[in-house]
């Protein structure tokens, strides 16, 4: 039997299952990886709250990385975390890396897998308990976990590599192992098996503008302008076919913001209409791109949120439930997922420089790729010359100004949230050629590569003023000191990745693309690489959030999906291509359609009045709070047609146009059929 290396373990040791010693196989089976598995022969049930197995580096890392974290002792990276999963350390030199044995975790099984990091005691752990959701989402132990009499087997892969590139992109070996031994093969069945996403595509148009057209479309005057696109958000209740009374979720409003980009859905749905000669859909786009140029410009800067009051009213049957007021009596603001008052007053919200940013590239991606419109170009400029004014000393962009007196707020005043209002500047200046743009998004983007990416610190405003606020108040700026980590969310990572990729198209230094690379398989290790057995829709390829939080198939994968193909085709990566593929296709796996047979199945378990009338619509995430379950646990009750279908109508008709041709030819890929 082999033996791991002491130049890389300097011990490791496991428990028993009751009185149960395990049965060990270790195997080498290439130069740097080791393969072992633990078999359990039970002759009776046991009880047993905790298992693990513990293992300390032979060396003293200064760089750690693992699926989630774990602030105490009581928390573990429970199995639902399990996208890519490993345990990862390296000194500078020598790179040690974890690796769940997926193949042997079991559906149904009453103990969960769990991985945890012990920095400060140098120690990985691969553990089995039950566990327990807190704090929106990290996982506790919890007592009662058993053990059925049989055959068990727990197993993991170590992969050791001394090599001193390594410390340059340490998440390298793992994705490749990872995609070649699951994601691969599974992708290649899954494209045999799944229907042309151009049917999903019309699924989407037909929800939002045939049977749910009075609940999503809006359309309204606004300074005499009439304008129009699709509300914010739809709740269940507000199906054709729900048989009590429809409540709004939150106040009927259109966002241009980083997530929920009207701009964004209009270019898909322009696209759409054009091939489909529709000029119905074609006039509904223009009239979104009509909104976002109503937002009115103070000093440069603009509201990202056109909102109208909502409050609550008693229905005839005695029931109380959310009205929104008259498009009359709208008002503009901006997201009020902030630091300023988290989830308060979207009039009182203070602008957010990276929703200007995003609103102003699209605006710029339109008039360059969609139909002239020289009002996009002087709007973008504007807000490029307020921008500009905004870069402090060491070249970052804040992240809020204060609404009345516009001067930046303190918190992520340094922040990679900088990265996208680098993309902007570099799109501005190739339509518009001026050395300062130029300049001053070099300066932006260095100081984000030295202070933010060395460092692994993916601070932006999800990673504390959305849904998961753990951390809110001590940790920005923070580690996690029992991981070593930043608490992290992958949106910034792939605005970082975005920008240094479009630096290297600029200025044609290689040097941005490999800083690029390092970032975007950061990313990617919070993709999904496998289909686990214990989640009940297609996850291959969908994208997690953040280190603190539970969601399966977000609807960011149809915003990243582009950018990974880039990557792919500019460095003929096979792997890269796959993945993009992999995320363009999870980008439709929450939607409620005959196509997707598993996921149609848990929404008419979750909705049973769901029906044809239904076809369209779409959760943005899977298991948002940690839980999933056969029943239709974890299918949420929303559609946000700007981060869910019409996102991801717009990602695959974006990258049909840009890349579709070369995917075929190159690559084999038809992602027509």
């Amino acid at each position: 039997m082999a033996q791991l290396p002491d130049a890389y373990v300097k011990r490791w040791d496991y428990d028993q299952l009751g009185s149960a010693a395990p049965k060990l196989s270790l195997k080498q089976i290439d130069k740097g990886t080791y393969h072992c598995i633990m078999t359990f022969e039970l002759d009776q049930e046991i009880r047993q709250d905790d298992w693990q197995l513990r293992l300390e580096p032979a060396f003293q890392p200064y760089f750690h990385w693992a699926p989630h974290i774990t602030p105490t002792s009581r928390h573990v990276m429970d199995q639902h975390s399990f996208r890519s999963p490993a345990l990862i350390a390296h000194d500078g030199t020598r790179l040690l890396t974890l690796i769940p044995d997926l193949d042997l975790i079991a559906k149904d099984a009453d103990a969960r897998w769990y991985l945890d990091l012990d920095a400060p005691n140098n120690q990985f752990v691969l553990g089995m308990s039950r566990t327990r959701v807190s704090d929106h989402v990290l996982f506790e132990k919890v007592e009662g976990a058993a053990y059925s009499p049989g055959t068990f087997c727990i197993g993991f892969y170590l992969m050791t590599l001394e090599d001193d590139q390594a410390a340059l992109n340490p998440w390298r070996p793992v994705l490749q192992f990872l995609w070649e031994r699951w994601g691969h093969s599974r992708l290649r069945q899954g494209i045999h098996d799944r229907a042309p996403l151009k049917h999903y595509v019309k699924h989407a148009y037909d929800w939002a503008f045939r049977h749910w057209k009075d609940t999503v479309w809006q359309e309204f005057e606004w300074n005499g302008l009439k304008v129009g696109a699709p509300v914010f958000i739809a709740d269940v209740s507000q199906s054709p076919n729900y048989p009590g009374v429809p409540n709004e979720r939150e106040s009927r409003s259109i966002w241009n913001q980083a997530w929920f980009s009207s701009l964004r859905s209009a270019q898909g749905l322009y696209r759409y209409g054009k091939k489909q000669d529709d000029p119905e859909l074609v006039r509904k786009a223009r009239l979104m791109k009509e909104l976002a140029l109503a937002a009115p410009q103070r000093s440069g800067f603009f509201p990202a949120v056109i909102a109208t009051e909502m409050k609550r009213v008693m229905m005839v049957e005695g029931q109380e439930v959310n009205r929104s007021g008259s498009w009359d009596h709208a008002f503009w603001g901006n997201s009020n997922r902030n630091p300023a008052d988290p989830w308060g007053s979207i009039a009182e919200a203070p602008y957010h420089v990276l929703d200007m940013s995003w609103t102003a590239l699209l605006m710029l991606r339109w008039h360059d790729e969609i139909e002239p419109d020289p009002r996009l170009m002087e709007y973008a400029v504007r807000y490029a010359d307020a921008l500009l004014a905004l870069q402090d000393e060491k070249g970052y962009f804040p992240a809020w100004l204060d609404q009345e007196t516009l001067a930046p707020l303190d918190i992520l005043r340094e922040s990679p949230e900088t990265s996208l209002s680098v993309t902007f500047l570099l799109k501005l200046h190739d339509m518009r050629p001026d050395p300062t743009y130029l300049e001053t998004a070099v300066r932006a983007l260095e100081v984000v590569v030295n202070e933010i990416v060395k460092s692994g610190r993916w601070e932006d405003f999800e990673t504390y003023w959305s849904c998961c606020s753990y951390g809110r108040e001590e940790l920005p700026g923070c580690k996690v000191v029992r991981n070593n980590m930043f608490k992290q969310c992958n949106f910034s990572m792939f605005w970082t990745a975005e920008a240094l990729f479009q630096m290297y198209k600029t200025t044609g230094e290689m040097r941005y693309l490999t800083l690029g690379t390092r970032v975007l398989d950061e990313m990617l290790m919070t993709q999904a690489s496998w289909q686990p057995p214990y989640l009940y829709v297609d996850v291959l390829g969908g994208f997690g959030v953040m280190n603190c939080d539970g969601e399966w198939n977000d609807a960011r994968q149809s915003l990243f999906a582009e950018l990974i193909l880039q990557y792919g085709v500019e460095l003929d990566q096979p792997e890269y291509i796959e993945r993009g593929v992999a995320a363009l296709q999870a980008s439709f796996a929450m939607m409620y359609c005959p196509e997707n047979i598993k996921t149609k199945q848990q929404w008419e378990r979750a909705y049973p009045f769901f029906n044809e009338k239904d076809y369209g619509f779409m959760m943005e995430n899977y298991g948002h709070d940690g839980d999933v379950g056969e029943d239709g646990r974890g299918m949420g009750t929303f559609t946000i047609f700007d981060w869910g279908n019409g996102a991801a109508a717009e990602a695959y008709l974006r990258i049909k146009a840009h890349l579709g041709q070369t995917l075929k030819d190159r690559y084999g890929y038809d992602i027509t059929h």
